[in-house]
Order: C-alpha cells, then sequence, then structure tokens
C-alpha cells in the first residue's frame, strides 16, 4: 500500500513539474507584437517629421494621422488574411466530407495507414480507424487534424483578429502622441514613453521565449530607438536638402 502511495505521489510530482510554456503565445504573441508594430512606427514616423523642424501641431497631427492610418490598415490587413485563411480550411474541409461520405472504407484504411506510419501494429491501426471512423464528425475532424493539421471546431475569427489588431496597433501608437496630447512641446517625454513602452513589450515577449526579460525588453529598446534615430536623421537630411 505504501509503494502504491509512493508511486502515486511521484507521478503527481512528475506531472506538475513536467510542464512545457505555450509555444504558440496565445493571444498574448499578437497582441504585444501588435501594440509593438504600434509603437515602433509611429515613433519613427513622429521622430522623422521632427527631425525636419516642423511645428508641435504639425507633430501632434502626424501622431494621430499614423494611429488611425496604421491602426485600420492593420485591421483590414488582418481580417483579409485570416477570413482568406479560414475560407481555404473550409473549402478542404468541404472536400475531407466530400471524400468521407463517398468513399469511406478508402478514408477509413487511409487514417489506418497513416497510424501504422506512426509505429502502431496494423491490427490494432485497422481497429482504432475502423472505430474513429464511426461517427461521421468525428472522423472528419480526426482527418482534418491529422493530414491537414488543423481543427475544424478552432478555426480563427476573421472580425475578432481585426478588432484585436486594431486595438493593439492603437495602443501602441498611441504612447508617442500621448505626451503631445497631455501638453507637452518637446519630443523628449515623448521619446521616453515610447521607450519605456518598448522596454516593456519585450519584457512581455519574454513570457513566450526562453530569454531574460531584461534581455528581451533591452532588444527592443535598442530596434525601437535604433528605427526613431534613422528615420529623425533622414527628417534632418530633408529638410536641410529641402531647405
Amino acid at each position: 500500500m505504501a509503494i502504491i502511495e509512493t508511486e502515486a505521489t511521484l507521478h503527481e510530482a512528475h506531472r506538475d513539474n513536467h510542464t512545457h510554456r505555450d509555444v504558440s503565445g496565445g493571444w498574448l504573441r499578437p497582441a504585444v507584437f501588435g501594440a509593438m508594430d504600434g509603437l515602433v512606427s509611429n515613433l519613427a514616423l513622429m521622430t522623422g517629421v521632427a527631425g525636419g523642424a516642423v511645428s508641435h501641431r504639425t507633430i501632434v497631427i502626424t501622431g494621430l494621422a499614423g494611429l488611425a492610418a496604421g491602426a485600420f490598415s492593420m485591421a483590414a490587413g488582418e481580417y483579409t488574411s485570416v477570413a482568406s485563411q479560414r475560407e481555404l480550411v473550409e473549402a478542404e474541409l468541404d472536400v475531407e466530407r466530400r471524400e468521407l461520405r463517398k468513399h469511406p472504407k478508402d478514408e477509413e484504411r487511409e487514417l489506418a495507414e497513416l497510424y501504422q506510419a506512426r509505429g502502431v501494429e496494423p491490427d490494432l491501426a485497422r481497429e482504432v480507424a475502423r472505430q474513429l471512423s464511426k461517427d461521421p464528425e468525428q472522423a472528419l475532424e480526426i482527418h482534418a487534424r491529422e493530414e491537414l493539421g488543423i481543427d475544424p471546431g478552432d478555426l480563427p475569427s476573421p472580425s475578432v483578429a481585426a478588432v484585436s489588431s486594431f486595438g493593439s496597433f492603437a495602443l501602441g501608437a498611441l504612447l508617442p502622441v500621448l505626451p503631445y496630447l497631455l501638453g507637452a512641446s518637446a519630443l523628449w517625454p515623448a521619446l521616453l514613453l515610447a521607450f519605456l513602452g518598448l522596454f516593456a513589450c519585450g519584457a512581455i515577449v519574454a513570457r513566450v521565449t526562453a530569454k531574460s526579460w531584461w534581455y528581451s525588453g533591452l532588444r527592443q529598446l535598442a530596434l525601437g530607438g535604433a528605427a526613431a534615430g534613422v528615420t529623425y536623421a533622414l527628417g534632418t537630411l530633408f529638410d536641410t536638402a529641402v531647405g
């Protein structure tokens, strides 16, 4: 009895310790990267304009226009991309559904061969395929997962993708504009808030990577700072050339 309890305890300990990171990132990854995209692109846009020695009002209008244009562009692009992907998947599912209806035995044999290729004994593979093929919807789901690598019950929503992309991009793009909206008249408060946002985004991304939070934060800060520096230099150069 004591041995059984000990084995059970060890099993529980192994299960608790044997965990993996969320390699897909779930909702966190697209949300953070959307915000980061908005932050970097709008910061670079605003610093480029500021490099041209324009008025405070022009910088604010540029930042707000960049926010709106970028957010709508992201939303439209994400909606189209996800909708096209979903339509393609649904078309493939229709093909698989017709094959299951017209040639059920061939599809059952195909599933058995797939399991055999993965090391299952032939008799067992055929029996598993036979039992799984009894329910047409279950058979469709299994064939979709095994052959297409998709889950028919978990297809992405174009509307959700568009709204989330719009919101995350707009949130990131708002950071460099916010100091100006609150009364700032110089560029440095916008840079400071944007750099803090870049570091925070990088640190959050570390949740779905194997890197430390400070390394990821500093890396993103360096990349965003480089983008802002280059566009500011270009803005200054263009102002000199045009002026």
